[in-house]
């Protein structure tokens, strides 16, 4: 087993900027600098765009070293390069606010992933339209807010959540199955930081109950996406898909319970790699460093 990292002495660089020579030497020029070591190095060239990725992750030894050292010494590379990044302390955890309405498979998934310590998140709430797992909330010591959403008070809902958002400094929303659809204007203000997950019956099989309607369709696949929210509805860079198949034998009830494991699991995925700064945007896509 790899030892834990210690604090303030594990840091991930991130960037995506025009692809152009000296750029891999410009990121390693800055580590010797700093006296880094690298741990896992990764890059992607994408020649249809030109444009170049990398997520690095280091170390430094001196643990007096500080964050905000290290980002005011790369600051210069990155002008000079025109380069679009980020440097994070691995073991910073991601304020991740969840919301849910009346599913709760994918809620109770990421509770317990981040108790046992598979996501390094931190949930300082979790926001519904509903009541229902206010109670699963308290088992985990967790503040639920309860914010009831209407055609009359969408627009009072929303601004409470972004206050929400602002109070508790989050870096991360999760549309945890909550069924209510974000405007636009909430959309952009949450750009880059907000993940849904939905069943993969998108768009043949919509409304209440689309697993019914794929069960009458004989349907073979049953799988998830998750990907970051954008006013385009449900077409927001897709960051984990999967599927699993299945057959006749199985009913609609069988269906949904197939479904809501690959949503979960899905889920899980995309939150956890967002928080390990392993997806970055790429316009329409995404470039995702497992």
């Amino acid at each position: 087993m790899s030892p834990r990292p210690q604090p303030g002495h594990e840091f991930v660089l991130t960037l995506s900027c025009p692809d152009r020579a000296g750029l891999v030497h410009a990121v390693t020029g800055f580590l010797v600098r700093h006296s880094g070591n690298i741990l896992e190095s990764q890059q992607f060239d994408d020649r249809l765009q030109d444009r170049f990725f990398m997520r690095v992750h280091f170390e430094v030894p001196d643990p007096g070293t500080q964050l905000e050292t290290l980002r005011y010494g790369f600051a210069a590379v990155a002008e000079e390069y025109r380069i679009t990044w980020q440097i994070r302390d691995v073991l910073t955890p991601t304020r991740t606010l969840i919301m849910v309405s009346k599913f709760g498979h994918c809620l109770n998934d990421l509770l317990f992933r981040r108790r046992t310590g598979a996501l390094n998140i931190e949930i300082p709430a979790i926001v519904s339209n509903h009541r229902d797992f206010e109670p699963l909330a308290e088992t985990y010591g967790i503040p639920f807010h309860h914010i009831p959403v209407t055609a009359q008070t969408k627009a009072a809902a929303e601004a409470r959540l972004l206050e929400l958002v602002d109070e508790l400094d989050i870096d991360l929303i999760v549309l945890a199955r909550y069924m209510q659809v974000l405007s636009d204007d909430l959309c952009k203000r949450l750009d880059g930081r907000t993940i849904n997950i939905h069943h993969s019956f998108l768009p043949s099989f919509k409304g209440a109950r689309p697993y019914v309607q794929a069960h009458e369709r004989g349907v073979k696949l049953v799988g998830a996406t998750a990907h970051y929210v954008t006013p385009d509805l449900d077409e927001g860079q897709i960051i984990e898909q999967d599927v699993v198949r299945v057959d006749h034998s199985l009913g609609p009830e069988a269906l949904v319970t197939v479904g809501r494991d690959v949503e979960a699991q899905v889920l899980a995925h995309a939150v956890k790699w967002h928080s390990e700064s392993r997806v970055m945007l790429n316009g329409s896509s995404t470039v995702v460093f497992r």
